[in-house]
């Protein structure tokens, strides 16, 4: 497997990525695009652990770091406004590897977010999205759903540490209570971006798989939007946003090379 470090343009800003690949590979490759402000290598370097593996087995793997984030020039405008970012690394992509006919996109977190609001100008052949971010930058950031907020209360409430600290008062009596009014309300989350959200991944002529870590709480919010028939959705019982864990890393693996595979 090598792997290969470029430098591709974009609106003006000079963008780097990374292609992992075999001499003999697969026509189809996947494009992973980070989430939040991380770097290509991914949180615990996962991504780029992830991208080592999948070219092993001969998938291509671009990933790259958007506008104003690690070692890519520009302003940072957020995954808002990444939607440049996203067709230059396809550009590049398809520059660096011709051979790969096939794309598949993947994105976690606000990445995931990213693809479904942009889908309609992105020329790919699938999409893998997990964990979606459904919280935009003007609505509020403490809109937590109170599924999420339930859970969250009755993991702490199963943890002796916790009950301690609340019987000898190491807890902020009025937090919590504000904390259990949210947990009994039944008022939806903001949902203004997840319709746009919706409306892309409504125009997507390609397949779309949405991946969830159940006892996650962006996944939660999720889940409390959308609807949980969807029949693209699967779900893994963790907690790990990032699929950080060995059973949540080997489920995303296999759901990667379902899609992956021609």
């Amino acid at each position: 497997m090598t792997r290969r470090h470029l430098t591709f343009p974009c609106e003006g800003a000079t963008l780097v990525g990374t292609l992992d690949r075999e001499a003999a590979s697969h026509s189809t490759g996947l494009l992973i695009v980070s989430g939040g402000n991380e770097l290509r290598a991914g949180a615990w370097s996962g991504q780029a652990q992830q991208a080592a593996r999948l070219a092993a087995e001969g998938y291509p793997v671009f990933r790259y770091d958007r506008r104003g984030v690690g070692d890519s020039e520009g302003e940072n405008l957020s995954f808002r406004h990444s939607g440049p970012d996203i067709a230059a690394a396809l550009t590049a992509f398809r520059a660096a590897a011709p051979h790969v006919s096939r794309i598949v996109a993947f994105g976690n977190c606000d990445a995931a977010a990213a693809l479904m609001l942009n889908t309609p100008a992105l020329t790919v052949d699938a999409l893998v999205l997990a964990n979606p971010w459904t919280i935009d930058g003007e609505e509020a950031p403490d809109a937590m759903p109170a599924s999420a907020i339930r859970s969250r209360y009755l993991t702490k409430l199963a943890n002796p540490r916790e009950v301690w600290r609340l019987l000898t008062g190491g807890v902020n009596l009025a937090k919590l209570a504000k904390g259990l009014r949210s947990a009994a309300s039944s008022a939806p989350a903001p949902v203004g971006m997840v319709e746009e959200m919706k409306s892309g991944l409504a125009r997507f002529s390609g397949t779309a798989t949405i991946l969830l870590a159940s006892r996650d709480r962006t996944a939660q919010m999720f889940s409390e939007v959308w609807d949980a028939t969807d029949p693209r959705i699967q779900r893994i019982d963790s907690a790990s946003h990032s699929f950080s864990d060995e059973a949540a890393r080997e489920w995303l693996h296999a759901r990667l090379i379902e899609v992956l595979r021609p």
